[in-house]
């Protein structure tokens, strides 16, 4: 049985991506601050005020992952949950003086680390491969969701509905 050419696999090139990724953010953007953190800070910013689960939605994270995200930058102080007068269940998240200055640091620095990365594609390049990445992450997502899926007709895939982060 011959080899498999796993350069046109899109799940080895996606790993080979995400590993180069977590390296340039170890050395160029933070070793305290995981790229998840910095996306719930970034939603945070965006909309202060969201509970947990809108956050975990708008950046992707499954909702145990994005408790665990929540309580890591709560420890740090770079938030502050705030219980919801409208219903008690729910927390309302906003960033601290803190969580913001933490913010502005590393978005500064997410953007040299994005020159980086993206360095062996020209401008035109840059903006086929986010349209590309996109539509594929889209369709992934809607494999997860099964309201969306059924929506857009496609047939939800057992065991999708984790994320990792």
């Amino acid at each position: 049985m011959a080899a498999v050419d796993l350069t046109t696999h899109p799940g080895h090139l996606a790993r080979r991506l995400q590993q180069a990724h977590y390296l340039l953010w170890n050395t160029m953007v933070s070793e305290e601050i995981t790229s998840p953190q910095f996306a719930v800070l970034n939603a945070l910013v965006a909309e202060p005020g969201l509970d947990q689960r809108t956050v975990g939605e708008r950046v992707g994270l499954d909702r145990s992952t994005i408790a665990e995200v929540i309580s890591r930058l709560d420890r740090r102080g770079l938030l502050d949950k705030v219980r919801d007068p409208r219903d008690g269940r729910r927390f309302l998240l906003r960033l601290t003086d803190d969580g913001l200055r933490t913010h502005r640091k590393l978005a500064v620095r997410t953007a040299r680390m994005n020159q980086v990365f993206l360095a062996p594609l020209s401008a035109e390049e840059q903006t086929q491969f986010f349209g590309l990445i996109r539509r594929v992450a889209d369709a992934a997502e809607s494999l997860r969701n099964p309201p969306e899926a059924a929506a857009s007709g496609v047939q939800a895939l057992p065991g999708l509905g984790v994320r990792g982060a």
